[in-house]
């Protein structure tokens, strides 16, 4: 007679191996997840990096200073503008150059719009992980409105380069103010689609809330920052910490939330695009007058010493360390990824969670697999 005692017996329960990548489509690039797994209780996690690494750090020492500048667009390529941002003020701090506020200006709206199309990236894909097809439609819907400003003005929808040490490579377009003003109109509309269509879906809340809890020790520890650290409640943005550029000129409010789950990471992107439309809108009709770029020796050569550079970028801190020995190309230069430190958290924010959890969890880190591997 067949029981289920009979059917038991010899049966032994052991953690199995999962591979999750290198080309698996929730990884958003090629990042492979070795995960021991126990039934579809996730055990632990663990990283395999490095599959698209292109030596970028150890390039920059055989390129001059504006040359490296088109190699910070290809780290996190969805913060393109606030990596060039970053680089130039690390170059300009080492000249001891200040640029004019009309630089500071267009800089800050062009790294606000970055910070937006970054989001509506990164929220239409998280919909899609999670089953939501239509979210993608939606976001690269909006997104596209910015790549079109960013054509019209830089020449370029992605990869920019429009920042160089010393200002900026041309001027504004004629219809730059009247494009963005149009934008914030429209998407201020239009950001409540987002939250009818994902925001308050029973579905998708009951599969972020309390899953990947991490907390705001644990955040400062792993060096969690951006909208993943401001999820467990870490004050850490830059932007407020370290005012640079226009920054010191606007109002804004750091987006804290202290549930430390993916729904809590999910409403700090939501919050900071209002945030970042909320900067813009105080500065797009009061840039001032004045160069475009500051006059720049022909051949940059940084003084001897060690320079370093943070901003808020899309993910969270990124940091620029140059170390010159006074010529025309760098010592070293080396980059503090956010990216990297946020994955290095992934482990902890998944175990004991189940392996559908594990795609919820990655989606609410948002990265983006080239600023990772360098």
């Amino acid at each position: 007679m067949i029981t289920e005692e009979n059917i038991n017996v010899g049966i032994k329960e052991e953690e199995f191996i999962l591979n999750m990548g290198p080309q698996h489509p929730s990884t958003h690039g090629v990042l492979r997840l070795v995960c021991s797994i126990k039934g579809e209780i996730v055990k632990n996690i663990e990283p395999h990096c490095g599959y698209i690494h292109r030596g970028i750090e150890k390039m920059t020492e055989k390129l001059t200073y504006p040359q490296i500048v088109h190699l910070t667009d290809r780290l996190d390529y969805l913060s393109a503008l606030i990596n060039n941002e970053a680089y130039c003020l690390c170059v300009e701090k080492a000249l001891e150059i200040e640029v004019s506020d009309r630089i500071k200006y267009i800089r800050t709206i062009m790294s606000e719009l970055t910070r937006i199309a970054s989001h509506q990236l990164w929220w239409c894909s998280f919909g899609m992980d999670l089953g939501g097809l239509t979210c993608f439609f939606y976001g690269l819907r909006d997104r596209e409105k910015i790549l079109d400003i960013f054509e019209e003005t830089c020449g370029s929808r992605l990869i920019i380069s429009y920042n160089t040490p010393g200002g900026l490579m041309a001027d504004i377009h004629p219809n730059f103010q009247k494009k963005v003003k149009e934008f914030i109109k429209y998407f201020r509309k239009t950001l409540p689609e987002y939250d009818q269509l994902l925001t308050g879906n029973v579905i998708m809340q009951e599969r972020c809330k309390g899953v990947g809890y991490i907390s705001k020790e644990d955040a400062i520890s792993y060096g969690v920052t951006g909208p993943s650290g401001r999820g467990s409640c870490f004050s850490c943005d830059v932007r407020k910490k370290e005012p640079y550029s226009a920054y010191k000129f606007v109002n804004f409010n750091e987006v804290l939330r202290c549930e430390g789950d993916t729904f809590a990471r999910y409403m700090v992107r939501m919050d900071e695009m209002r945030e970042s439309m909320n900067i813009i809108e105080q500065l797009i009709d009061n840039i001032p007058e004045g160069p475009y770029a500051e006059k720049m020796k022909g051949v940059i050569k940084l003084p001897e010493g060690e320079y370093y550079q943070r901003v808020e970028a899309a993910r969270g801190e990124f940091g620029v360390y140059i170390v010159s020995k006074g010529e025309k190309n760098p010592y070293r230069v080396k980059f503090r990824s956010p990216n990297f430190s946020n994955l290095s958290a992934l482990n902890t924010m998944a175990k004991n969670q189940k392996i559908a959890d594990l795609i919820a969890i990655g989606g609410s880190l948002d990265y983006v697999i080239p600023d990772i591997d360098r």
